[in-house]
């Protein structure tokens, strides 16, 4: 065949579940985790997208959850791209989460707000479930073809 391949050997699939801590601290541990991941596994997900919502599920589970209980990350490689959960102890789902609110878009004039929006926007599918401690919310990112993708340095 000539030309340009434009799909590579998919990765096998590897999964981790990381506890942290109910604290800011937690965002940017977080965010190192899911960079060394995808970097570590040579994984095509666009790192910098996946690190930026990995950041709005772990800070809104701090924010928006009560108590000291540890929240949880987890990451999971596929063939296809990648699945982050962040599970919090409080089963209320996320306002917003799939769908935007009735004016469609967050308030301007306010700090808050845009998180969800930013994961509705930038991720393939996103949502939430149940779960027997309270709630885990995921996103999924699809894997870049190399062609595509920035060159790391």
């Amino acid at each position: 065949m000539n030309g340009t391949t434009v799909q590579e050997r998919p990765p096998a699939s590897a999964s981790w579940r990381v506890a942290l801590p109910h604290s800011a601290t937690a965002v940017p541990v977080a965010r190192a985790l899911v960079r060394t991941a995808l970097t570590g596994a040579e994984h095509g997900t666009d790192r910098d997208t996946a690190e930026l919502l990995t950041a709005e599920l772990v800070a809104n589970a701090v924010e928006h959850t009560a108590g000291d209980t540890p929240i949880e990350l987890v990451m999971e490689l596929l063939p296809t791209g990648c699945r982050i959960e962040v599970h919090d102890p409080d089963p209320a789902p996320p306002g917003d989460l799939t769908r935007p609110g009735p004016d469609g878009s967050p308030d301007p004039w306010q700090e808050h707000g845009r998180g969800l929006l930013l994961i509705r926007s930038l991720s393939s599918s996103c949502g939430h479930r149940r779960t027997t401690s309270g709630k885990a919310v995921w996103f999924r990112l699809p894997v870049v073809p190399a062609q595509w993708r920035p060159r790391q340095s």
